[in-house]
Parts: structure tokens; C-alpha cells; sequence
């Protein structure tokens, strides 16, 4: 218990103003949680704000749809997140009458939680010994007790649970499951931690061993996959363009895109041509956007990205306004061009 007591000390003195702490409302802890998946503390609080006001409670977000839910994502990454999201908010409200579930068990079984937010949510909301276990958690405890277990392995994620759920103080588990979160962002950092001031730097076996830059220990990462896309940036005389919906379970799944050709290698404009002679009828109408290609990177597949101008007499067949492209939800990658790009400039 003394760790857990130092540790909270060192909270109540260090913790961070966030608009959720203010309140044990599981519906606003949950949503926090799930947007703070992947996503760090100041990139993520400017949704949450926005997201509690435009769905201030989960019968709001059920009613939403999933086009506006995602489009208010945009920008975030992960978007299986929003859909889980979206989808349990329905599932809250119309099976469970808006009652959020107030178990760990019942927690874990919504669509998009896992073993870390279903902690947090049930000790944070519900007072329940229930250890949270994150990045920070991680840093935190493979540090101070020295573990070699790699975080990212089978018998590492198991040791490292046991050993938060060894150190929670039953009496106040949220304010502990909070504390170690905090102390893991702001004081134990991934570089350049705060050794010195460190209110642990007596007994932590990294700092005696001089370890701390190798602490947690990973294994081995997937092998990035790389893809080249080549987006058709359809205009129109008229002002129409084209987008369509992303279908099936790969990335962006239920956000817009423009027409893509995905290729093996990065290819010229005579190639995307001449294999494309449906699409693009002619060089003249085709113009390179980008010069340097635009490497878009995710988790396990970094995207070789170049935009292509196709200038068109008129589009009519599943054809929309260039006006209102910036009405549908849309990778933040095509986000960013969409920022850049100016249809006026000779196009229109």
C-alpha cells in the first residue's frame, strides 16, 4: 500500500485539469477513454469537448448517424473506434434503457472495450479494485520493478495485470488508476523522465541500474507494409466531382474517399493513363497535384499517396457539388489535400 499512497500524493499535487475528472459520469469517463485510445491527452480534448456538446448524452449519440458521428471523428485515426463507439451508445440506450452497465464484466462485454477501459470506467465510476493497465502503466511498473517481460507478449501482458492489481488501493481505485496514468504522462515519461524530482528515485531498480531507456522492453515489430495510392480528383465544368463510400472491414471503413487506383510501385502519369483509359481519357486531362508523394503512416502499412486532377466535360453518374465534399467524413490524409486544394485555381 505505501506505493499506491506515494503515488496519490504525488497526484494530488500533479494532477492534470481534464474536463472528465469533473465528473463520475460513466458515459463521459467512457467516451474520454475510448477517444485516448492511441490518441494523446491534447489531441484528443478538443473532440471530447466537442463530442459532449453536440451528443450530451449517450441517447444523443444512439441518434446520431453513423456519416455525422464519423465526420465529428475525423482527424483522430482509428476509426473502428467511433463505430464500436457508435454502435454501444445504441445498444446503451435502446437494450438498456440509457443505463450505463456498472460491472467490470458488463463493461468488457460492449463493443470496443477492453481489459484497460473497462477498468478504468469501473473504478473511476463504480469504486471497484479494478487496476488499469496502459502505455503509462507499463513504463511505470517495468521501471520501478525492473521486469524484462516484453509488454507487448502473451505472458508479459499477464504479469504486469497481476502486478498493477497487487498495487490498486481497494479504498480508492479510481483516484490510484488515475494517479499511475498521470505520473506515467507527466513525471515517468517515455524520454527524458523526471528522475531527479521523482518521488521513487530512492527504491526505482531502472534508475539503480541505469536501465531507464531500456524499460519496457517490446519485442519485435510487424513489418511495415508499403502501398501506393493514387487518388482521382475528379472536376467537372459543372463544379461535380466524385467520392464513394470505403466498404468492408480495411481502413477508413464508412469514410469517403475520392476514386483510387492502388498500385504495386509509384507510377507516371503515362502509366496511370494508359491503364485507366475508362477513367482518363487523355494527358492533358490529367494533372499531378502533389510532386513529392505524400507517405501517410498507420500502425502496420505506411500509404505512398499521390493526388491526380482529372479534368472532366461533366460528371453525372453518382456525381455530387464540389461544395458540399466537405459535408462527408473523410480520412484525415484527404482531409489535408481537401485543405491545400483550390478547385478555382484554372480548374473550374
Amino acid at each position: 500500500m505505501k506505493f499506491s499512497n506515494q503515488l496519490i500524493y504525488w497526484y494530488l499535487q500533479n494532477d492534470r485539469d481534464l474536463p472528465w475528472r469533473k465528473s463520475k459520469n460513466p458515459y463521459f469517463i467512457w467516451l474520454s477513454e475510448i477517444m485516448l485510445q492511441q490518441t494523446r491527452v491534447n489531441q484528443g480534448l478538443a473532440y471530447y469537448i466537442t463530442f459532449t456538446k453536440e451528443f450530451p448524452t449517450v441517447f444523443d449519440l444512439a441518434n446520431a448517424s453513423e456519416s455525422k458521428v464519423l465526420k465529428l471523428w475525423q482527424g483522430l485515426g482509428y476509426y473502428s473506434r467511433a463505430r464500436n463507439l457508435h454502435f454501444s451508445a445504441k445498444y446503451i440506450a435502446n437494450e438498456l434503457n440509457g443505463e450505463f452497465p456498472s460491472t467490470y464484466d458488463e463493461i468488457k462485454k460492449l463493443k470496443g472495450v477492453g481489459d484497460y477501459t473497462a477498468s478504468a470506467i469501473s473504478s473511476i465510476c463504480f469504486n471497484k479494485a479494478e487496476a488499469v493497465v496502459d502505455g503509462n502503466v507499463y513504463r511505470v511498473l517495468a521501471r520501478y520493478f525492473g521486469i524484462k517481460t516484453a509488454i507487448n507478449s502473451s505472458a508479459g501482458i499477464k504479469e504486469f495485470k497481476k502486478l498493477a492489481q497487487t498495487l490498486i488501493d481497494p479504498t480508492q481505485p479510481g483516484t490510484h488508476n488515475q494517479a499511475i496514468m498521470d505520473f506515467g504522462a507527466l513525471q515517468c515519461k517515455p524520454q527524458n523522465p523526471l528522475c531527479e524530482t521523482c518521488p521513487f528515485n530512492s527504491s526505482c531498480i531502472a534508475l539503480a541500474n541505469k536501465t531507464i531507456k531500456e524499460l519496457p522492453l517490446k519485442e519485435k515489430k510487424i513489418k511495415v507494409r508499403k502501398r501506393y495510392f493514387n487518388f482521382l480528383v475528379f472536376i467537372s465544368d459543372n463544379h461535380q466531382t466524385v467520392l464513394s463510400e470505403r466498404k468492408g472491414k480495411g481502413i477508413w471503413q464508412g469514410l469517403y474517399q475520392f476514386p483510387l487506383v492502388e498500385t504495386e510501385k509509384s507510377v507516371s502519369k503515362e502509366t496511370l493513363q494508359s491503364e485507366n483509359p475508362t477513367e482518363i481519357k487523355s494527358l492533358e486531362d490529367l494533372v499531378l497535384f502533389n510532386e513529392k508523394e505524400i507517405v501517410h503512416k498507420l500502425s502496420h502499412q505506411h500509404l505512398h499517396t499521390k493526388f491526380w486532377i482529372v479534368k472532366k466535360d461533366n460528371l453525372q453518374e453518382n456525381s455530387i457539388s464540389w461544395k458540399d465534399v466537405e459535408k462527408y467524413p473523410v480520412p484525415i490524409l484527404i482531409a489535408n489535400f481537401l485543405k491545400n486544394f483550390n478547385p478555382s485555381n484554372g480548374y473550374f
